[in-house]
């Protein structure tokens, strides 16, 4: 592939990693204001939460085979405006049952954007011969903040609704346009499809870096649906401003991402990975301890960098696995990852309504000192007597 290609290629996908989370973002920061308005529990908006999860699973299974089959381009170019329509479902929902319904179809409409963008960012990482992973996780961070920080600072002059369709117009239709732009990387392109492998052709790393992406996203999935909440009710601060919660925790969740290619660069996969997960657990623990506001802030921004390299680093990490089955390994990958985020709604709400939030917070720590350990599997040297 030529050079200007390849880079054409880089800023596209980086462009489409911010504009696809917009979306998410916005639902994020509002659903504090669904939670009131249809006068929820913090356990019953914990199972509504597990529609979206649920969706992602379950359409992750198809997902890989799918992007594998008819290309990363076609399928988002299919799947962006769906995925701003569903977005919108949640904020008309008129009970938990019809919330969790509506969860659904958004999140069945990220899965498939969720492989694509990572099978293509993998690939032209390969490619470009540099790290891109982790920028490209860091446009999807400050997409994240971007779609909360617009719900926020509408949401005391307009409808969330109203600011949920300009978010989805704006990201969809220039989504699109970014899609149908993206030069073709790798095999991709109708009748392509990889040979099935048996459970036993697996790599062994596959499952250790898919247990690492579980325990790690588990505390994000956490901070992203219930920081809000936590600001709320533990500061006292009004459920339309508590949507900043999500903001801060995803800037640096940002910032700690478009930092990690050089990071990466500079002190290896390993060392950015045990550094994080540590940092993870100090912000946890600034969460879990009754301190002023100014604490609070310290620790949804601590949690932010902590997590910021552990999606990038698996995905960069199974995709160097082998060349044939990218889609397949970042759709299994993906099936651990999210699967932190089912488990984590309502683990949450659970330990919140019985012990409060921050005993919720707090039964993320070990998941922090379990990563610490797993961390070695993200070495592209797949061999035990290298890992340190």
């Amino acid at each position: 592939m030529e050079r200007t290609l390849v880079n054409r290629g880089v800023l596209l996908i980086m462009a489409l990693f911010f504009l696809q989370p917009m979306v998410i973002g916005a639902w994020l920061a509002l659903i504090p204001v669904v939670k009131e308005n249809l006068g929820l529990t913090k356990l019953e908006l914990s199972f509504a939460l597990l529609g979206m999860p649920i969706a992602v699973l379950v359409a992750l299974q198809v997902a890989g085979a799918l992007v594998g089959r008819v290309g990363v381009r076609r399928v988002m170019v299919l799947i962006f405006p769906l995925q701003g329509a569903g977005a919108l479902l949640p904020l008309i929902a008129g009970n938990q049952a019809w919330l969790f319904a509506a969860l659904l179809v958004f999140g069945a409409s990220h899965a498939f954007m969720e492989v694509g963008l990572n099978v293509y960012a993998g690939r032209i990482e390969k490619r470009a011969a540099r790290h891109v992973m982790n920028r490209c996780h860091g446009f999807w961070a400050l997409g994240l903040m971007s779609g909360s920080a617009l719900a926020t600072a509408g949401a005391g002059v307009i409808p969330g609704v109203a600011a949920m369709i300009l978010i989805a117009v704006l990201s969809c239709g220039v989504g699109v346009l970014a899609a149908r732009a993206l030069p073709q990387v790798g095999g991709e392109g109708a009748g392509h499809s990889p040979p099935r492998r048996r459970l036993n052709q697996m790599p062994p790393a596959l499952a250790a870096i898919g247990l690492f992406m579980f325990v790690v996203t588990l505390a994000e999935g956490a901070m992203s649906d219930w920081s809000a909440i936590y600001l709320s009710e533990t500061q006292g601060i009004d459920i339309t401003d508590a949507g900043i919660a999500v903001t801060i925790f995803a800037g640096f969740m940002a910032a700690g991402r478009f930092s990690g290619d050089w990071l990466k660069g500079r002190f290896g996969a390993l060392m950015l990975a045990r550094v994080s997960v540590l940092v993870a657990a100090l912000g946890l623990g600034c969460l879990v301890t009754p301190l002023p506001l100014a604490f609070t802030f310290i620790g949804l921004a601590l949690v932010g960098l902590g997590v910021a390299s552990g999606y990038p680093l698996g995905v960069s990490a199974v995709a160097a696995l082998d060349d044939i089955h990218e889609a397949g390994n970042v759709a299994i990958m993906s099936t651990c990852a999210l699967t932190g985020f089912l488990v984590g709604p309502p683990l949450i709400g659970f330990l919140s309504d019985a012990f409060g939030i921050r005993a919720g917070f707090a039964a993320l720590i070990p998941g922090m000192i379990l990563a610490f350990w797993l961390s070695r599997w993200l070495l592209t040297d797949q061999n035990p007597r290298n890992r340190a």
